[in-house]
């Protein structure tokens, strides 16, 4: 079977793309993956071997200039063209695309030509691009049980698969939490400011500091948080790049970050307690931290109540009572199978 996989725009897009790619490819399909210029590097350096690359001409829509998103939605439909052209000769026999901007384009071409298509969200609620998209797709795949904001009557089918997750966190899900007060602060690839101002007061104002903390931070930050550990004697380890975030989740009792939809996903497939902060201004964000808290496997707060007082107080309680931690990270624990499921869904 020929399968085209549209992705693009961020790493979240990409990795489980690549992971489903790499999963059909070991099924005997012939893959095409189509990206924009920012991933193509990411994408050709973690495609399944054998499999095509097309590059295609997309930005996202998302700016305040209205010409920029003229400029945008222009490229999107130049893109769509040259792929409606494209499948005129090629016929993939599926077409399975992983949200933004840049899968528009293959999801349009495919409905041009009758081509079943699939689509996964990997937010708890579902992005502006998908839900223009959800209207030509056979069947929309979900990370989470239930997702906000879906369209009213729609025919899409919608089936819950779970979001792919890289093969060193499946390595290790279940695995136990260490029990040995270790905390992991992470706010993604660039850090986030208010961890860095909320999280060391607080463990300063802690009585029983005996907590060991990998912080991950923006690269500026690093020299001012390592100071204010070593000067509160606090055991710290800070740095701007986690190489392995599989290995710092697993050697985690408890994990501070953001709530993106690949780190909440990672969360659940270890099985590691968590307190969530979203993003303030991003309610997909806010979603996935809400499902996650629903299994019990943590906090979901919001980042006006993310306070020196509250966290110093929760840490406190946390760390006083190791049984809790460990009830929490077995209840946000979450059976990964998300890239078979896909894959299953796909040819079947």
């Amino acid at each position: 079977m020929k399968i085209w996989i549209a992705t693009g725009g961020t790493g979240g897009h990409v990795f489980p793309a690549m992971a489903v790619a790499t999963e059909l490819a070991s099924r005997g399909h012939k893959i095409t993956i189509s990206c924009d210029g920012r991933t193509d590097k990411m994408v050709r350096e973690s495609k399944p071997d054998g499999a095509s690359v097309v590059h295609i001409w997309a930005s996202g829509v998302g700016a305040k200039s209205k010409i920029k998103q003229m400029y945008a939605l222009f490229k999107i439909g130049v893109s769509a063209c040259g792929l409606i052209l494209r499948f005129l000769f090629s016929r993939p026999n599926r077409v399975v695309a992983f949200g933004g901007y840049a899968s528009v384009p293959a999801v349009f071409a495919a409905h041009v030509w009758h081509i079943p298509t699939f689509l996964h969200e990997q937010n708890a609620a579902i992005g502006r691009a998908n839900k223009f998209s959800m209207r030509w797709v056979k069947t929309l795949m979900t990370s989470f049980p239930t997702v906000d904001g879906m369209p009213k009557n729609t025919n899409t089918k919608i089936v819950y698969t779970g979001l792919p997750v890289r093969a060193d966190f499946l390595n290790i899900a279940g695995s136990k939490i260490p029990n040995k007060s270790h905390l992991l602060v992470t706010g993604g690839s660039l850090g986030a400011q208010i961890l860095d101002d909320v999280v060391p007061l607080a463990i300063a104002g802690m009585k029983n500091k005996k907590i060991f903390v990998t912080h991950q931070t923006r690269p500026e930050n690093v020299e001012k948080l390592q100071r204010f550990y070593a000067e509160h004697k606090i055991h710290a380890n800070v740095l701007s790049f986690i190489r392995d975030m599989a290995s710092a989740i697993q050697d985690a009792d408890l994990v501070i970050g953001r709530s993106g939809a690949s780190t909440v996903i990672e969360l659940e497939t270890v099985g590691r307690a968590a307190i969530l902060v979203p993003l303030n201004i991003n309610p997909d964000q806010a979603a996935n931290a809400a499902s996650f808290a629903k299994l019990g496997g943590g906090f979901a707060i919001e980042q006006s109540k993310f306070t020196e007082k509250w966290l110093s107080s929760t840490l406190t309680e946390l760390f006083d009572n190791p049984s809790r931690l460990e009830k929490m990270a077995e209840k946000s624990r979450v059976e990964n199978r998300a890239a078979q499921k896909i894959a299953d869904t796909v040819t079947k």
